[in-house]
């Protein structure tokens, strides 16, 4: 980790900082003026975070910020100032500060705004260094990593893949991605939506056509089949392919051939065909709708891509990648998500999945009005799903075991729902339940004039609450500390502090 940088010519703001900050063991380097910090960039060494004053001689604190933001976009910048320098804060906080700390401040919390800056900071580069070691796709969760593992075994292979999934789950790139890791990743992808073609254009879209063949035929036009030759052919939203061209479709699969539209030469294409869809395929064949022979010709690798919201742990990692990606496509420095903001993407359900958040993304790097975006500037779909979540009906029993699902009321009683509930439901009805534990364990440590209760059902609470976390995430320590919002560094110090390492 780099240091902390500190700037202002007031030698005894310096030195409280600096040595508050090195009581928490943080590498920290002072500067009295704008000149030192750009000399030292200049020498080619760079903050994990920097602190400035507004006001110095020899340069302004929001000139400084400026040149920062061109050198090094992602470093948070902390701007300090007197309370009469309120506007100037406000402006270096709308040009990309991470925050102010208005002077004279409460020391503390100046530290823990410079360590919440120190984790987002960490946070970042580490989010860096996974999108280029992943640049294809994300996903910690066991369901995606079942995925990977498919795509590495059938890298050697031209098995036909039929790849199930709701809408916006990234079936399109698994197909690429199975394409890419073959042996015919040197020949063409090409890709046809079949419920995106009309019937009347669709047979013609996929085997091509003869000059004459219709009205409106003045060349001969390759199909889709043909421009695949020697590659992959990927077939999305199978499900939705009329009925009488899935003749023709399985006659291909079966022997290779096929003609134009018009045409009375059979034709012969290499190609492997990965299909797609979002619908029940075994329910199609039942209802008549989908040939029951093709089915099974293509259902001979199935892969499902689970949807977002059975994935949630991987949504921090993709929110911060299409972050990264919708600024480079626009030309702008990258939005950072504050923790409330990242808790309240990862508990919505994206019916529209990871294209949805993708979405969602963009339109944060066009709308959010600061760099850091905050549960409030998130787009309305999921500000309005959070102020209706806490409506939502929970029953939850307490029995001496601790909390436990009440039965479901029978069908048409309103009022009751399961766990299924939102996580915002679950803890607005949990909350009064576990608060009334806590005061009656507080009265009685008080009553009985136990010292330290502060600390000793703080470090309960605290200890309980990583513990949980930890069990969920396997042990993974930065997904326990996304889930609790908190920082990595914080984490890994409380496990020390409450000796949960034991």
């Amino acid at each position: 980790m780099k240091s902390i940088w500190i700037v202002d010519d007031d030698q005894s703001i310096r030195f409280v900082l600096q040595k508050a900050l090195q009581r928490e063991e943080l590498p920290v380097r002072c500067f009295a003026n704008p000149r030192d910090v750009l000399a030292a960039l200049d020498d080619g060494d760079a903050p994990q975070v920097l602190v400035s004053d507004i006001r110095m001689p020899g340069g302004s604190g929001i000139d400084l910020l400026g040149t920062l933001k061109e050198r090094l976009p992602a470093l948070p910048v902390i701007i300090m100032t007197a309370y009469s320098d309120l506007d100037s804060a406000v402006s270096a906080f709308q040009g990309g500060a991470f925050e102010y700390l208005p002077k004279p401040f409460d020391l503390p919390k100046a530290v823990e705004l410079i360590r919440r800056a120190l984790d987002e900071s960490l946070r970042e580069d580490e989010g860096d260094e996974r999108l280029t070691q992943v640049p294809e796709m994300l996903g910690q969760a066991p369901a995606m990593q079942d995925v990977f593992r498919a795509i590495g075994r059938l890298s050697q292979s031209n098995v036909t893949v039929l790849i199930t999934g709701e809408s916006g789950s990234g079936k399109e790139l698994v197909a690429h991605a199975l394409h890419k890791h073959s042996s015919r990743a040197s020949g063409p992808f090409v890709a046809i939506n079949t419920a995106a073609i009309p019937k009347d254009l669709l047979e013609s879209e996929l085997f091509g056509h003869e000059r004459g063949a219709f009205t409106g035929a003045q060349t001969t036009r390759r199909g889709r089949f043909e421009q695949a030759d020697g590659g992959t052919l990927f077939l999305d939203e199978i499900g939705d392919m009329p009925f009488d061209l899935q003749t023709r479709l399985l006659r291909v699969l079966s022997d290779g051939q096929f003609y134009r539209v018009g045409g009375h030469n059979p034709l012969k294409s290499t190609v492997r065909v990965i299909a797609a869809t979002h619908q029940d395929l075994e329910q199609r064949v039942k209802q008549g709708a989908f040939r029951e022979d093709l089915f099974h010709r293509l259902n001979v690798i199935r892969l499902r891509l689970p949807a977002l919201r059975e994935r949630r742990e991987d949504i921090p990692a993709l929110a911060r990648s299409f972050l990264q990606k919708s600024a480079k496509e626009l030309g702008v420095e990258a939005k950072r998500l504050s923790e409330a903001a990242l808790a309240r993407l990862s508990s919505f359900d994206y019916p529209g999945n990871v294209r949805q958040l993708e979405n969602i993304c963009h339109w944060l790097t066009v709308m959010a009005p600061a760099q850091m975006v905050d549960a409030k500037d998130l787009p309305p779909e999921l500000t309005t799903a959070a102020l209706a979540a806490p409506a939502a009906a929970v029953t939850l029993a307490a029995g001496p075991g601790g909390l436990s699902e009440a039965p479901a009321a029978p069908a048409g009683e309103p009022g009751v729902s399961g766990l299924a509930a939102t996580p915002s439901a679950v803890a607005a009805a949990v909350a009064g339940l576990w608060l009334d534990d806590l005061e009656r364990e507080a009265r009685a440590l008080l009553e009985a004039g136990v010292p330290d209760v502060w600390q000793a059902l703080t470090d309960k609470f605290e200890a309980r609450l990583i513990h949980t976390a930890l069990d969920i995430t396997r042990g993974r320590r930065i997904e326990a500390a996304h889930k609790l919002g908190i920082g990595r560094n914080t984490i890994t110090r409380k496990i020390q502090e409450l000796g949960l390492d034991d």
